[in-house]
């Protein structure tokens, strides 16, 4: 089965500016490497990621999943495959953040929440640090000061500028963040 990487961050960005283009390769990337790639299935840095995927000479129909705040599938952008229609609004979050990675790009308020749920769900993190949003102020650091992995002593949100730094954190680390969030327990 192929591992799943959301990628998540700002909803609008210009075609030719630096998110763009690294959500663009980080797409691609992904799926030359055999991932799927998942996204709120919108515009901006979700759309540019869709449209990366597409580009692989190894993509295949249902390598791009849209998981859109609305009921209406037509809502996702052109470029995706799957369109996960949840009418949950901003709480479809929670379902974007829950892959096996996710990878953030720039953002606002969308994207820290994003944030603070995959950490939560102890999810592989990695956050463009060559942009700005949150992505930027978050690469590189921990969330928090839980120990969410007693085996990873340098667990923490990856930051990266290309999308080969992106690949080779998630071939190093993918297989090793592997638990579930089991609910909230007091002192942890």
């Amino acid at each position: 089965m192929k591992k799943m990487v959301s990628i998540i961050g700002d909803s609008a960005i210009d075609r030719n500016g630096n998110k763009f283009k690294f959500a663009f390769e980080l797409g691609k990337a992904l799926v030359d490497n055999g991932y799927r790639v998942a996204s709120g299935g919108m515009l901006g840095v979700m759309e540019a990621a869709f449209e990366g995927a597409r580009s692989s000479k190894f993509y295949q129909e249902g390598d791009t999943v849209a998981i859109v705040p609305s009921f209406d599938r037509k809502s996702a952008n052109k470029y995706a495959d799957i369109v996960i229609a949840t009418g949950l609004d901003i709480y479809r979050n929670v379902i974007v953040a829950n892959s096996d990675a996710v990878v953030a790009v720039g953002g606002g308020s969308g994207t820290l929440a994003e944030l603070s749920t995959a950490w939560t769900l102890k999810r592989l993190m990695l956050a463009f640090k060559d942009g700005a949003g949150w992505s930027a102020k978050v690469a590189d650091t921990r969330l928090d000061q839980r120990v969410r992995y007693p085996g990873i002593e340098e667990d923490r949100v990856f930051g990266v500028s290309t999308a080969d730094e992106a690949i080779a954190i998630l071939e190093k680390y993918i297989d090793l963040y592997t638990e579930t969030f089991r609910g909230i327990v007091a002192g942890k």
